[in-house]
């Protein structure tokens, strides 16, 4: 294990091993009570795009607007975030030497070692926080054709669904639109990657369905999720073009596609991820998160 991750370890100590999904449930629920939540859709954030608010104070925060987890975190922070009673949909990802990072990860044979061995350290920690699901990537092209980068990413991912299921851990490959925001990206399109899972072919691997990336790539949102729903364990919200705010000034209608999503059965989170512009950054964030709550 690298000493990066040691020190995380060690960060954790004894309150993240009590963190449970079960033990957050009462918090959750009064979050979810006091800002007048229907309860159809479990809110969440992504807390990147918020640089200016500290994750104490998004944590402060989160039950007025109706958050019940702040997403894409590392394990220095999921003791934060547990102290406050609130979840952690999907955790960011491991690095090893540069290598598990968007640009980076398992179409390519040679990063898989590294990879596991990232991955290896990481699982049984975000199972001992009571975590469910973890993020990862595909890497980016760089010349290989799709057909080879869904043999590499498979053979790679094949090596941690033991450890996966053992540890109840869900590996969530992100869709990110190659045009804009990641160019070169390979899992940019959703037949790509319902595709990897069939491969796969273990529950414990599913898609992060980022709705702001798969407008730009390929539209068919609704009819997207109506589709191949059973291979997405989780969702991200933006505003296109831009990547900014949800409301009318962007073309997505995502009350509609909200209850799409309600209408598969979902029970996982819906996560805001989205650059506010204005400058009352949270008050964008709980218009975001009303407008998606169906």
């Amino acid at each position: 294990m690298s000493s990066h991750l040691m020190s995380r370890r060690q960060a954790l100590g004894a309150t993240a091993a009590a963190v449970t999904v079960g033990a957050l449930g009462f918090r959750l629920s009064a979050a979810e009570s006091a800002a007048g939540m229907k309860g159809r859709i479990n809110h969440s954030v992504c807390k990147w795009c918020y640089p200016s608010v500290s994750l104490e104070e998004l944590c402060k925060a989160a039950p007025s607007i109706g958050l019940r987890s702040i997403e894409l975190l590392g394990p220095k922070d999921w003791e934060v975030i547990a102290k406050h009673g609130i979840a952690c949909a999907i955790t960011s990802n491991p690095e090893v030497d540069g290598i598990g990072g968007i640009g980076k990860a398992f179409n390519r044979v040679e990063h898989h070692d590294r990879l596991v061995k990232g991955y290896e350290d990481w699982i049984p920690l975000a199972a001992k926080a009571g975590l469910k699901n973890v993020i990862c990537f595909s890497g980016n092209r760089g010349g290989m054709d799709e057909e080879t980068g869904l043999k590499n990413c498979a053979t790679g991912l094949k090596r941690l669904m033991g450890l996966c299921e053992q540890h109840g851990i869900t590996l969530v490959m992100e869709l990110l639109n190659s045009r804009v925001d990641h160019k070169d990206y390979m899992c940019d399109h959703s037949a790509w990657g319902v595709e990897l899972c069939k491969r796969v072919g273990s529950e414990r691997f599913k898609l992060l369905y980022d709705i702001y990336h798969m407008q730009i790539m390929e539209g068919d949102v609704i009819a997207t999720i109506r589709r191949s729903h059973s291979y997405f364990a989780h969702y991200h919200t933006g505003g296109v073009p831009g990547r900014n705010e949800i409301d009318e000034t962007q073309e997505l209608n995502y009350p509609a596609i909200m209850q799409a999503i309600v209408a598969t059965g979902y029970k996982g989170f819906v996560a805001q991820e989205f650059i506010p512009k204005r400058a009352d950054k949270l008050g964008s964030l709980k218009q975001g998160v009303s407008i998606c709550d169906v």
